[in-house]
């Protein structure tokens, strides 16, 4: 089967390392595989498997992701079985690609709790498939788009680290090199959160709500990753006298060893889809407190594993975080156990790769037919 992704950019995002983790696999099962990317370079540019054909739209890097000269020639000389559209600036081209490519199956991914664009919502209209990564997602293409339920297939994110999980203790059972070097002792809650410093993403909103909890309380707060909001969170930070509970570690290309170092993960933005972020979290045995999002409770067993708060509500959202700090370590060891079940299963990357192929031999099947 010949199969082409289409992407604006592998910056660091979860959609992008989505992108990559299926370029590759579907290669490593033994199909023709095309990435194609509308600007060139990015931080996961070089996580790209070598039996991937990559193709880049823009002559050097413009720095715009909806700017795709030449998309439909490139699309046509690939002439691929399935055009799998991935992130908002491929999707609102999706439905062109598909009135362009009349013999191929473009699908449409629905990956996002932020407004469409109304290219984006044109292209629902014209592709032949749409994959949602949650039922909440599936559930907004029904009630708000009113995409008929037989043209969506859910199919969740995959765990990109699944080499990386240790499955033995917890992390504060033995001495960690990154809690000693941030020092955080083993008495302290580590609660993390890696994500692109977009405002979106909200890491703001989650200095505002840690500056608040109990002064008794012994925890860090490490941000992980980088981008345009971040100077902005650092002021943050040094105007709330937060700079020895406050970490930024930048951008890791692997994160694995911060979620081993960690006891918690901390999420805060309201436009998330399922976060790549608690499903990683979550396989590597941390507990999650989020705000209410698109797919948020899918990431974990609510009530459980995770909690998922109303948004805006910090109150709740530190009274939360207070009782996680303050419950005994057992509590804690028996619901990351569950956590680590839950998400190696529920996100397995194998199972989701195979229901994409499956997904794929049906609709080009059904599409050939006359």
């Amino acid at each position: 089967m010949k199969i082409l992704i289409a992407q604006d950019f592998l910056r660091s995002g979860g959609t992008e390392r989505q992108s990559v983790l299926l370029a590759n696999a579907f290669a490593a099962a033994g199909h023709t595989v095309t990435l194609l990317t509308f600007r060139p370079g990015g931080a996961l540019a070089g996580t790209v498997a070598p039996g991937v054909l990559r193709r880049v739209l823009q002559p050097f890097d413009l720095g715009l992701d909806w700017l795709a000269p030449r998309l439909v020639a490139q699309a046509r000389a690939a002439a691929p079985d399935v055009l799998l559209c991935m992130g908002r600036m491929a999707n609102c081209y999706a439905g062109r690609l598909q009135r362009a490519l009349p013999g191929s199956v473009v699908i449409a991914t629905m990956r996002t709790g932020k407004s469409l664009p109304a290219l984006f919502r044109a292209s629902l209209r014209r592709v032949t498939h749409i994959v949602a990564n949650s039922r909440d997602a599936a559930e907004t293409l029904s009630r708000e788009h009113r995409v008929p339920a037989g043209k969506i297939s859910i199919i969740y994110n995959s765990l990109v680290f699944p080499a990386e999980m240790g499955g033995g203790a917890p992390p504060r059972r033995s001495p960690n090199p990154l809690r000693a070097a941030h020092e955080a002792a083993d008495s302290t809650t580590v609660l993390l959160n890696v994500a692109m410093f977009r405002p979106e993403k909200n890491q703001r909103e989650l200095i505002e709500i840690v500056a608040g909890l109990p002064g008794q309380l012994d925890w860090q707060l490490w941000l992980a990753g980088d981008g345009p909001a971040r100077a902005a969170c650092e002021q943050l930070v040094a105007q709330r006298n937060l700079r020895a509970r406050v970490k930024f570690l930048g951008f890791h290309r692997n994160p694995g060893p911060l979620y081993r170092a960690a006891d918690l993960a901390v999420h805060a933005s309201w436009s998330e889809a399922l976060s790549n972020f608690l499903i990683e979290a979550q396989a590597h045995g941390l507990l999650g407190v989020a705000y209410e999002a698109q797919g948020i409770a899918e990431c974990f067993l609510p009530g459980r594993t995770g909690w998922v708060i109303p948004r805006n509500d910090r109150a709740a959202f530190r009274a939360t975080l207070s009782r996680r700090i303050s419950e005994p370590r057992s509590a804690h060891d028996e619901r990351a156990a569950d956590a680590r079940a839950y998400a190696r299963t529920t996100f397995d990357p194998a199972r989701q790769v195979a229901a994409y192929l499956a997904l794929f031999g049906r609709l080009t099947s059904r599409h050939r037919s006359p």
